[in-house]
């Protein structure tokens, strides 16, 4: 689409939208004469904007307002018109700051990244863990927790911990938990958890003499303890900075629009399907594929090494400041990826 417009064109439908970004007013040929200095008159302006209108890259609101983008504007204008805006190193050492933190469990980390992009852009933050059927498990702990109850804790090597309680028919002597527990570390221990959901049943079929109760509960239960359901791979910042932009000031849309952003099962599909493997991506409007939100756009990038990759990105109105999201994006994957690998 670029190679169709002229430098007047372009130039002319870069200003508008860095104008419209910083209003969220519609933009008038006047407006754009004022203030940018193109050496065109307002007259030749209006007539391009009317050129871009009939492309399919601008559109007027009301008869008598300037224009805005359209989704095929904003996607000219992402690919072709702008660059990535670097951060100041003020704005770098605030995110460091806030990210690199000691944290219990990587799901605090992956909370805490939402928080820290939603609050350096006042859009709403989100991340993705990695997926984790290839992680390696390095520790399986047994906890009685009531005369029926047992707490099965599930370490894997990343530092990501799981805990599911297990209902159980009859009380469990401490030293048959303890034996029990012995054996599930000495045969599955250093093992992915796929290849454990694959051959648990194999590798222990020789073990029911210690506790066959325990070891029966475990191989029935490897399907909830071993994977990671959707909802939980999901972490969104506060939808509060989103809200606040002039986009959602009208409630039926806001209140449909909240109910999307809570739906982590939608916003999964959505990234793991939008986002490209490497490099930041960015989706706009419509391509989001759903009414709700084809006002916003989602800018997103993997982080992370090896097998063990997740997303890191933002989600706001499409009049949002590209150029430097798309850096805050790319430097905070950097340092997730970083912090994972610690």
């Amino acid at each position: 689409m670029t190679e169709e417009l002229s430098l007047r064109e372009k130039e002319i439908l870069k200003v508008l939208i860095n104008e419209y970004i910083l209003t969220a007013q519609p933009v008038s040929s006047k407006g754009i004469a004022d203030r940018y200095g193109l050496g065109i008159s307002s007259a030749t302006i209006r007539n391009s904007m009317q050129d871009l209108e009939e492309k399919g890259l601008l559109r007027q609101p009301h008869h008598s307002a300037g224009r805005v983008p359209t989704d095929k504007g904003y996607r000219v204008y992402v690919d072709s018109l702008i660059k990535p805006e670097k951060l100041s190193s003020q704005e770098k050492e605030n995110i460091k700051r806030n990210l690199m933190a000691d944290y219990t469990a990587v799901e605090d980390l992956l909370e805490q990244t939402s928080r820290v992009l939603g609050r350096a852009s006042n859009l709403l933050g989100v991340t993705i863990a990695p997926h984790l059927d290839t992680e390696i498990l390095t520790h399986i702990d047994l906890l009685s927790v009531g005369e029926k109850r047992l707490l099965v804790v599930i370490a894997v090597k990343s530092g990501i911990v799981k805990s599911i309680i297990l209902e159980v028919d009859s009380e469990i002597k401490p030293e048959a938990l303890q034996e029990t527990e012995r054996i599930l570390n000495q045969k599955l221990s250093g093992l992915s958890l796929r290849d454990i959901m694959n051959s648990a049943e194999k590798r222990l079929k020789d073990s029911y003499t210690v506790n066959p109760q325990i070891i029966r509960l475990f191989l029935d239960s490897t399907d909830n303890l071993l994977s990671f359901q959707e909802e939980e791979k999901v972490y969104l910042g506060e939808s509060n900075n989103l809200l606040d932009q002039p986009e959602f000031k009208d409630w039926e849309k806001v209140s449909n629009f909240i109910r999307l952003i809570e739906n982590k099962r939608f916003w999964l599909k959505i990234i793991s399907t939008k986002v490209a493997k490497e490099g930041v991506s960015i989706t706009i409007g419509r391509e989001l594929g759903k009414e709700e939100i084809e006002a916003c756009s989602l800018i997103c990038c993997a982080y992370g090494k090896g097998s063990l990759k997740g997303k890191v990105g933002l989600i706001g109105p499409t009049r949002m400041r590209y150029a430097k999201l798309v850096s805050l994006v790319d430097y905070t994957s950097t340092l997730l990826g970083e912090a994972l690998s610690q």
